[in-house]
């Protein structure tokens, strides 16, 4: 597995994948890999209807099932970034020298991953967790409310929805992955397109001249050659900073003491049997899929199809 880019194709017509498989076998002598399945749920929760408990806003859970994998977003709006827990400690530092800040309960993103899928379910079952789906029915979402029994049954109720494509193979280097979004109901929202190029694990990023982060060329310039010429199309790229994907990985102090022993090395002697080492944040394995789901569930919460 290698290095991703992601593109989010708003208005694709219903043929669009169709126009895409006919124009990679023909023009780029692609081959068909596979099928290409995500389902994505998302859940709020009902903190707020337990008496005298206040919250200053309801968390939000996005879940994405990718292959044996369970992507699983949590957010806090009352809870602090790292960022800004690290920069109230280093004020809180200045100002009252040998005073520290204890470190909060949690942080305001969380994006654990689970196996099997299912797993979530399973897990808010048995926790009588309260979490209700975003699309529930009023009469499913009132007995959540309660944290009755009727709110577990209806935690697992349904897809809400899906993106469902193909996977191509583009000579060695490269794999493309297209897939329609579909709702609920069957309604098709446009589509999603991704390139991996399977030979590089990592890959900085870069910023435009609006100081918003940009495709690599060599990704943009694969996903602009597959895509069909239809007029009036709404291609938009969707990425994300290294600093931003800093804040969801954050150093814990082992791989503070792990970079430190890398940093105090000084053997500037390659030897034969020295290989790469796999460092935190390299695209590969689950990795790759962990920051491949990050990037879909946040294009289809501001969409506000999640």
């Amino acid at each position: 597995m290698g290095y991703t880019g992601l593109a989010r194709w708003i208005n694709a017509p219903t043929t669009s994948i169709e126009l895409i498989h006919q124009n990679i076998i023909r023009n780029h002598q692609g081959q068909y890999k596979g099928k290409w399945l995500l389902s994505i749920r998302s859940y709020r929760s009902t903190l707020s209807s337990i008496p005298g408990y206040q919250v200053h806003a309801e968390r939000s859970m996005c879940a994405l099932t990718m292959g044996d994998n369970v992507f699983v977003l949590l957010e806090d709006p009352a809870a602090p970034m790292h960022a800004e827990y690290k920069q109230k400690v280093e004020e809180l530092a200045k100002e009252q020298p040998g005073v520290t800040l204890p470190p909060p309960a949690h942080y305001r993103l969380t994006f654990p991953t689970l196996s099997p899928p299912g797993a979530l379910e399973q897990l808010l079952a048995q926790l009588r967790a309260r979490w209700v789906s975003v699309r529930q029915t009023g009469a499913g979402s009132s007995s959540a409310a309660t944290g009755g029994s009727g709110s577990q049954k209806s935690q697992g109720t349904g897809q809400q929805l899906s993106v469902e494509g193909h996977v191509y193979a583009i000579g060695s280097d490269w794999l493309v992955r297209a897939g329609n979004v579909i709702l609920a109901g069957g309604a098709v929202k446009g589509m999603f397109l991704e390139a991996e190029y399977l030979p590089l694990p990592n890959m900085p990023t870069r910023a435009n001249e609006l100081g918003m982060t940009d495709l690599q060329p060599i990704l943009s310039n694969l996903l602009l050659s597959v895509l069909p010429n239809v007029a009036d199309a709404r291609i938009v790229a969707v990425t994300i900073g290294d600093a931003q994907w800093e804040e969801i990985l954050w150093d814990d102090p082992d791989d503070e003491e792990r970079k430190q022993k890398e940093r105090d090395e000084d053997d500037i002697y390659a030897d034969e049997n020295d290989l790469p080492v796999t460092r935190k944040g390299d695209w590969v394995g689950v990795e790759r899929d962990r920051r491949s789901a990050f990037l879909i569930i946040g294009a289809l919460k501001q969409e506000g199809l999640l």
